[in-house]
C-alpha cells in the first residue's frame, strides 16, 4: 500500500476552501464598489446643473437711437431666437456656436425697460434691458419752392423694400468710415419745424455732412448697392439716392447726391467712391444726408463709427 504524502503532493481541503471563500469575499467587496461607483457617479451627474444658456447685451446703459448687440452662447448649433415685445429678430452665427442679433432703438420710442427674451438649447432667459431718455435738439428748417413738394408713393415704396432687406451675408467689417469729410451740421434725432410748422413724430434719420459740392461720397462699410434713385425718376425727397445693403438687416442711404458712381447690384468696398455731394431733393443746399438702417428702423450711426458693433 502506496502512502501518499498530502504535503507534497497538492494544497489541503481546508487551504483550499480557504483561499476560495477570500475570493468570493474580493469579487463581492469589488461588485459593490462598482455598483456604489456608479450610483455616485449618477447622483452627480443628476445633481450637476445643465450650462445656462449664455447672453451679453452691449452697450451696457444704452440710451435711445442705440443699437443694441446680443450675443448668444450655446451649446449646440441650432440658432436661438430673440424676442423683444413678442417681435422676433434674427440671430446670425459669429462663430464658435455663438449668435448675434441686433436690436434697433429708436428717438421715436419711449426710455424704460426693455423686455429681451432669448430661447436656445431648450432653455428660455428673460432679462431687462434699461434704455436711457436722451435730449434731441429742435432745428427750423425752410424749405424754398419747388423742394417742398411731397414724395409719391413709387418713391417711398422703393425705399421702404429697400430698408426691410434682411441678407444671410455679413458684409460690414469692424467701424463704419465717415462718408464725407463735411462738417456734421445736423446730428441723428434733431426735431424739426419745416416753414414754421413742428413735424410731429418727426426725428432727423441720419447725421447731414455739409462738405463741398461734388465733393467725393463713399461707401461707410461694405455691400450690395440695392437701391438707386434718381431725382428726374420721382425721388423728390431723398433726391439721387444710394442705398447699400450692409447685411443681416443692417442698411445705409446716402441722399440728395449731384452724381452716383454704381448700379444696383454693384458690390462695394468701405470707402469706396460711390458718387458726389449735391443738393437734389428736399434740401436748403450742397450736403449729404447718411442714415443707418438696422431691421428697418433709423439708428445712430455714430456709434456705429466710433466703437463698431461685430
Amino acid at each position: 500500500m502506496t502512502n501518499v504524502n498530502q504535503g507534497n503532493c497538492g494544497l489541503s481541503a481546508e487551504i483550499i476552501a480557504g483561499r476560495i471563500l477570500r475570493w468570493r469575499r474580493l469579487k463581492i467587496n469589488k461588485l459593490t464598489a462598482s455598483s456604489i461607483g456608479g450610483i455616485v457617479a449618477g447622483i452627480l451627474s443628476f445633481a450637476l446643473p445643465v450650462q445656462a444658456l449664455q447672453v451679453v447685451v452691449t452697450p451696457a446703459n444704452p440710451q435711445l437711437g442705440d443699437t443694441l448687440s446680443v450675443v448668444i452662447q450655446v451649446d449646440s448649433s441650432d440658432t436661438p431666437t430673440v424676442s423683444v415685445q413678442q417681435k422676433n429678430y434674427p440671430a446670425f452665427p459669429i462663430g464658435n456656436n455663438r449668435f448675434r442679433a441686433l436690436l434697433p432703438t429708436t428717438p421715436a420710442e419711449k426710455p424704460g425697460a426693455r423686455q429681451i427674451q432669448v430661447a436656445g438649447d431648450g432653455q428660455v432667459q428673460k432679462l431687462s434691458v434699461q434704455v436711457r431718455d436722451r435730449d434731441f435738439p429742435t432745428q427750423s428748417i425752410w424749405l424754398p419752392p419747388g423742394k417742398d413738394e411731397e414724395g409719391t408713393d413709387a418713391e417711398f415704396d422703393r425705399v421702404d423694400a429697400f430698408k426691410a432687406l434682411v441678407t444671410p451675408e455679413k458684409f460690414w467689417d469692424g467701424k463704419l468710415l465717415r462718408p464725407n469729410s463735411g462738417e456734421i451740421t445736423t446730428i441723428y434725432g434733431v426735431r424739426r419745424y419745416y416753414n414754421g410748422v413742428f413735424a410731429q413724430d418727426y426725428y432727423h434719420r441720419g447725421v447731414d455732412y455739409a462738405g463741398a459740392y461734388g465733393s467725393p461720397v463713399v461707401a461707410p462699410a461694405a455691400g450690395r448697392v440695392s437701391l438707386v434713385g434718381r431725382e428726374s425718376q420721382g425721388f423728390k425727397i431723398h433726391g439721387n439716392v444710394v442705398g447699400i445693403d450692409h447685411g443681416q438687416g443692417v442698411a445705409s442711404i446716402l441722399m440728395h447726391l449731384s452724381r452716383i458712381d454704381v448700379k444696383e447690384g454693384d458690390v462695394v468696398k468701405a470707402g469706396q467712391v460711390i458718387g458726389a455731394l449735391g443738393s437734389t431733393g428736399a434740401a436748403t443746399g450742397p450736403h449729404l444726408h447718411w442714415g443707418l438702417y438696422v431691421h428697418g428702423q433709423s439708428v445712430d450711426p455714430v456709434p456705429w463709427r466710433l466703437q463698431g458693433i461685430e
